[in-house]
């Protein structure tokens, strides 16, 4: 199994989302591409999406760029089924134990929750999920599906305390783990990933199968 490297470079912290992509060109964080179909017999769809991540003092900075046919957006709420719309993921685990999933569609509505597995995976509040900055291209309002040529830009500044099973403080000089996804299972149904994830049916939530992010 090849296992990808993603070095992040350290930045000055950034005020909200919407200061990231100026951010990010400013400093020259490098863009890397979401584009294995892991599973192409039976989902060949293959929108385009690149992510772009970079680390300050106490957040992660992430944003995502996106071309693709259809677009979704009809999780109301924090907490809601976001995978089911225009949807880009970031599974993350900073050390040995369980790892992160933050997924937000496109509309900058997000599921953040912590488990070793798919089962019994804790959801975190709205409280600690409403800490994460995050701002869209396409706004924040919800939408049904769309066909068309769509091209939009969701950009996330993470704060580490949202990590609620850790106390994060920095992470300068670490070697974690971690995947980038881009789904929409109500969408034109489409499965990418950033490292390969080899199982015979779809399933994001494969530690085994997630590359190395090493911090700077």
């Amino acid at each position: 199994m090849l296992m990808k490297t993603l070095t992040v470079k350290q930045i000055a912290d950034v005020g909200c989302a919407a200061e990231i992509p100026a951010a990010f060109e400013k400093e020259h964080v490098e863009w890397q591409a979401a584009d294995i179909v892991d599973w192409p017999q039976e989902f060949p769809y293959k929108p385009e999406m690149v992510f772009a991540l970079a680390h300050t003092p106490d957040s992660l900075l992430l944003s995502y760029r996106v071309n693709e046919d259809c677009i979704r957006a009809e999780a109301e709420a924090d907490g809601g089924r976001v995978w089911e719309d225009s949807c880009c993921e970031f599974f993350f685990q900073p050390d040995n134990e369980g790892y992160y999933n933050l997924e937000c569609n496109c509309a900058g509505t997000l599921l953040l929750a912590y488990g070793r597995g798919r089962e019994g995976r804790e959801t975190a509040s709205r409280e600690i999920m409403a800490r994460i900055s995050r701002i869209s291209t396409l706004g924040n309002g919800t939408f049904g599906l769309k066909h068309g040529k769509f091209s939009w830009q969701l950009s996330l500044r993470i704060p580490f305390d949202v990590y609620f099973h850790h106390q994060l403080k920095s992470l300068k000089g670490l070697t974690c783990h971690g995947n980038f996804y881009k789904c929409g299972d109500k969408t034109e149904p489409h499965f990418l990933s950033w490292n390969k994830v080899e199982t015979p049916q779809p399933d994001f939530h494969r530690p085994e199968f997630f590359g190395e992010i090493k911090f700077e």
